[in-house]
């Protein structure tokens, strides 16, 4: 099987290389995402295998399948950079349904801690030798209500850990699950209820800007706000507008709605004019990190072996266990 990979960084070869050499394929390795425009370097190939920020539109699919490609390979569980429409009956659309869903949880208490308590400005001021605390007051989290929005594998991790911290806890989920022992609320009331609200669900219609400015007019004044999930569950607009009023204690983002041209890029050397990303890095109560949150050694482990025995799968003809479908 020979796979165009795209979106390349040096860690995906770390775990790739070995493993593609282990079942006889070839990969190619781009470092471009892809596009519409880019989807000519899959010439030959048999399939694509892409991250969060490459795109597989109507128009991008349409060249895949002229160019004789079988499937999209996504080394990821999301997968809302699919047409699946588009895709439907001419090309596979395989994806990562889980890798490490305890590294995701892990990191979104890491990014709650932190924004709560300071840690980043703390690290900061101490490198210059400055030990002021003023203005790194946080609140105890001890029996604080935090409303977890999502409760699959990850959102389970998340109150598995936040039951340690003794918080009490309220779930939103379309799909609720019983066998969780959890007091699962209507979104209004746990916009109303939470102290603390961390986001663990996909990016649907339905789920899109679900923070917006009225979700956020529900919420307390001094509400922390948690994404580990995808960028567009928050209109980044009603988000300013609320930080400007005060709204929020403290708000931890690892995840953008623009971060197509921003995330795993280094853009020290560049004058960076996209004024929303600018204005968020500006509040001191704010802490965004690159898309970080599912990076650990086993999860890396794991979406290579689990990407590479999807292209097995269809390779030998077996049963595609992991094929996205609509």
């Amino acid at each position: 099987m020979k796979i165009a990979f795209f979106d390349t960084k040096p860690y995906d070869r770390i775990w790739f290389e070995p493993g593609a050499k282990q079942l006889d394929f070839s990969i190619k390795f781009h470092e471009v995402k892809l596009n519409e425009d880019t989807a000519v370097l899959a010439k030959g190939c048999d399939a694509v295998c892409i991250f969060v920020n490459d795109v597989a539109d109507k128009n991008t699919i349409e060249k895949l399948c002229q160019l004789g490609v079988r499937a999209i390979l996504l080394r990821c569980a999301g997968f809302n950079n699919v047409d699946l429409k588009a895709a439907k009956g001419k090309i596979h659309v395989l994806r990562v349904p889980s890798y490490s869903p305890e590294g995701v949880a892990e990191y979104t208490i890491a990014l709650l801690l932190t924004a709560n308590r300071k840690i980043h400005r703390a690290y900061t001021r101490t490198r210059d030798f400055n030990f002021s605390i003023h203005g790194l007051m946080g609140v105890d989290l001890h029996d604080k209500t935090v409303g977890v929005i999502g409760t699959g594998k990850i959102g389970q991790m998340v109150i598995d850990i936040l039951r340690g911290l003794k918080m009490q806890i309220i779930a939103y989920d379309l799909y609720p699950n019983p066998n969780l022992d959890v007091e699962y609320v209507s979104l209004p009331e746990l916009f109303k209820r939470s102290d603390v609200i961390t986001l663990h669900c996909p990016l649907t219609k339905e789920t899109e800007y679900m923070i917006n400015r009225d979700s956020i007019a529900m919420m307390k004044k001094g509400v922390i706000l948690i994404n580990t999930s995808r960028g567009r569950l928050i209109d980044t607009k009603a988000l300013i507008e609320a930080l400007d009023r005060g709204k929020f204690l403290g708000v931890g983002l690892d995840v953008y709605e623009e971060e197509d041209d921003f995330f795993f890029e280094d853009k020290s050397n560049e004058i960076v004019t996209n004024e929303d990303l600018v204005r968020l890095t500006s509040y001191p109560n704010v802490i965004i990190t690159s898309h970080q949150g599912f990076f650990t050694k086993e999860a890396m482990e794991a979406i290579a072996t689990v990407t590479l025995e999807n292209a097995l799968d269809l390779e030998l003809s077996r049963n595609l266990q992991n094929e996205v479908t609509i």
